[in-house]
C-alpha cells in the first residue's frame, strides 16, 4: 500500500506503443476517393497511416501497447491496481475495453474502466489515474489510448478518411513525490459543439436500423472548418493553464507534445504559444490522427529515438469530441 502520508504525484515509470502492421498511403486513397497526395499533405500533414486488421479489436492494440509499458517499467500484472482506457472505438459498447484488458493480462488485482473523452483520452485518462494515486486509492496504475478508427470511418468521404488512423499508446503510473512526475494538468469540456464531430448513429439516441447503414450515418462526422478555430484556441488556453499552476513559462519546457490531429492545428497551436518546431514532436505524417492514442504514441517514438530524456519538462495538450480539451505537464 501507499505509505500513510501519500504521495503528491505520478510519474510515468514505463511506455509502450503498437501500431498495426498493414500501411494505408496517400496514394492508395488515390484509387478510393476522388483525391492526390499533395491535397492531402497540404491540409493535414499526413502521408500514411496504419490500419488494424480486421480481426484486431481495440484491446489487441491496447494490451500489446501495455505489455511494452510493463516491460519497460519492469512490473508484472498482479502489480497494478487500477487500468484506464481512454478511447472513442472500444471493442463492445459493453462491457469496457479496460476489463477485457485486465482480463488478457492477467491484472486480477485492478479495477478497470474506460473513458470516453474522444481525442483527450489520454490527458483525461492520466488526470483520473493521478488523482487516485494521490488520493491512495491505488499505488500503481496503467493507463491506455487506443483507437481502432478505421471501424467508424467513411472510405467514401475524402475529407474525413485521409485523417485516420489505428494505434495504442501505453504508460505505467507510479507514485512520487512533489516536484516530480505529472507537475499540473487541465481537463476542459463544451458541450455546445458536439455536432462539429461525432459519430451520429449507434447509441441509444439514433441506433442502428437498415436505413441508416444505407445512408452511412454510423461513421464519423466532421465540420473541419469550426473544429481548426475552436482547437488552437483551447489547446493553447489549457497549455497556459497548466503552465500558470505549475509555475513555468514556455520557455522552461523542453518538449511540447500535441495530439496529432492536423499538422495546421499544430503549427497554430505552435506559433501561439512561441515554440519553436525543433521543440514540437510530430509525427502525424507516419500515423495519422489516432485520437486518444496519438500523444503516447509520439512520446514513446520520442524516447525510443532518445529525442525525449529523463528531467525533460514535456507539455502534452489535446482536443477532441465532445468537445473536450486539456494539457498535462510532465517532468519525464
Amino acid at each position: 500500500m501507499v505509505r500513510e502520508s501519500g504521495p503528491r504525484s505520478a510519474k510515468f515509470a514505463g511506455l509502450g506503443y503498437y501500431l498495426p502492421e498493414r500501411v494505408l498511403t496517400n496514394f492508395d486513397f488515390e484509387k478510393m476517393v476522388d483525391t492526390s497526395d499533395e491535397w492531402i499533405v497540404t491540409r493535414t500533414g499526413i502521408r500514411e497511416r496504419h490500419i488494424a486488421k480486421e480481426e484486431e479489436a481495440a484491446s489487441d492494440l491496447a494490451i500489446n501497447a501495455a505489455r511494452k509499458a510493463m516491460a519497460d517499467a519492469r512490473v508484472e500484472a498482479k502489480d497494478i491496481d487500477l487500468i484506464v482506457v481512454g478511447t472513442a472505438t472500444s471493442d463492445y459498447p459493453f462491457p469496457s475495453t479496460a476489463s477485457i484488458v485486465q482480463r488478457e493480462i492477467g491484472a486480477r488485482n485492478a479495477a478497470a474502466f474506460d473513458v470516453a473523452a474522444a481525442c483527450s483520452g489520454f490527458i483525461y485518462s492520466i488526470t483520473i489515474a493521478q488523482s487516485m494515486i494521490i488520493a491512495g486509492k491505488v499505488r500503481r496504475a496503467l493507463v491506455i489510448g487506443v483507437e481502432t478508427l478505421s471501424r467508424i470511418t467513411d472510405y467514401t468521404d475524402r475529407t474525413t478518411c485521409v485523417l485516420f488512423g489505428d494505434g495504442a499508446g501505453a504508460v505505467v503510473l507510479d507514485p512520487c513525490e512533489s516536484g516530480e512526475g505529472i507537475l499540473a494538468t487541465c481537463m476542459k469540456t463544451d458541450g455546445s459543439y458536439t455536432d462539429l464531430l461525432y459519430q451520429p448513429v449507434g447509441g441509444s439516441r439514433t441506433p442502428l436500423t437498415e436505413e441508416r447503414i444505407r445512408n452511412r450515418e454510423q461513421f464519423v462526422k466532421m465540420k473541419g472548418d469550426g473544429l481548426f478555430k475552436y482547437a488552437v484556441k483551447a489547446m493553447v488556453g489549457a497549455a497556459e493553464t497548466v503552465l500558470r499552476d505549475a509555475g513555468l513559462k514556455i520557455s522552461d519546457i523542453d518538449f511540447v507534445i500535441p495530439h496529432q490531429a492536423n499538422l495546421r492545428i499544430i503549427d497554430g497551436v505552435r506559433n501561439r504559444l512561441g515554440v519553436s518546431p525543433e521543440k514540437v514532436i510530430v509525427n502525424i505524417d507516419r500515423v495519422g490522427n489516432t485520437s486518444s492514442a496519438s500523444i503516447p504514441i509520439a512520446f514513446c517514438e520520442a524516447k525510443d529515438k532518445e529525442i525525449i530524456k529523463r528531467d525533460d519538462l514535456i507539455l502534452m495538450v489535446a482536443f477532441g469530441g465532445g468537445l473536450t480539451w486539456g494539457a498535462a505537464l510532465l517532468k519525464y
